[in-house]
């Protein structure tokens, strides 16, 4: 069986790079949030090939220059159409070399796509084998795929599996989160704002109360909301040192079974199985 988060001391946060690096006028700044993130005791770093083709992962290399690896967790993710042994592979070492780095602490299939469950377990255990990675986890994964990944040989194994949680997506609480608490698999919430820079998400009355009662932004709550749960973190993007600040202030919230309840009043938890969302 898996360790759990608990088990590595990793924070209830990291820092999600998705379209982070593609803009070279704003690099100096991104890489300053980055930092200030790592200096601040935010080790999980989530990037992904996928992300501006890479050029988040080279962001990155030049934000973690100079840190002690050993006290990072970096976490990229791997298309669906590199999920063969020999593509995995490939991917890492391109991964491995844009990050400046010789190993990942987690890797993660993006999302499923027509490669064999088993064959992609099978190429992940060797790279974990060889050292070139420390875990390995899937990501856009619901119930029923986590069942099928856990009837294969060393589908167990499954460190995380990371989706899309926030107030306004619940939907995983039905059943794949009890089946992940239930059979020890970690769970990564991205998007805790949904989508772009949170103003899709709803500021509702209830929510303002909430955040008012804490002294803290209706955001901040949001953020707070997704990592109440043991073995769950939470990874919002944060290119400015002034987002950067406010999601860690974030930690330190600690929501109230009166707080919880008002919120549910505006964003109800699912009463029945959902499709699984994702962005």
């Amino acid at each position: 069986m898996a360790k759990q988060f608990e088990d590595l001391n990793l924070p209830k946060m990291g820092m999600g790079t998705w379209n982070i690096g593609g803009n070279p006028g704003q690099r100096k700044e991104e890489i300053a949030a980055l930092r200030y993130g790592i200096d601040n005791g935010i080790s999980i770093i989530d990037t992904a090939e996928m992300y501006g083709a890479g050029k988040s992962e080279s962001l990155i290399k030049s934000a973690i220059k100079g840190y002690d690896r050993s006290k990072l967790f970096l976490i990229s993710k791997f298309y669906p159409y590199h999920a063969t042994p020999a593509l995995e592979r490939e991917s890492l070492e391109k991964s491995l070399q844009r990050l400046g780095t010789d190993y990942l602490d987690l890797y993660l299939l993006h999302w499923r796509g027509p490669t064999r469950l088993s064959d992609t377990v099978a190429g992940l255990q060797a790279l974990q084998k060889e050292g070139l990675i420390k875990y390995w986890g899937v990501s856009n994964f619901d119930t029923e795929d986590m069942k099928e990944l856990f009837a294969l040989p060393g589908g167990s194994e499954c460190f995380v599996n990371e989706d899309l949680y926030n107030l306004e997506q619940r939907g995983i609480e039905y059943d794949l989160l009890p089946w992940q608490v239930k059979n020890k698999v970690n769970f990564i919430g991205y998007s805790p704002f949904n989508s772009g820079d949170g103003n899709t998400m709803r500021i509702t009355k209830n929510l303002k109360l909430v955040a008012r009662n804490h002294q803290a932004t209706p955001h901040q709550i949001m953020l707070a909301w997704t990592i109440q749960g043991e073995n769950m973190i939470s990874i919002p993007k944060a290119g400015k040192i002034n987002h950067m600040k406010e999601n860690i202030a974030a930690l330190d919230i600690k929501l109230t079974q009166e707080d919880l309840k008002l919120l549910n009043a505006d964003f109800p938890p699912p009463t029945s199985k959902q499709p699984l969302a994702s962005i």
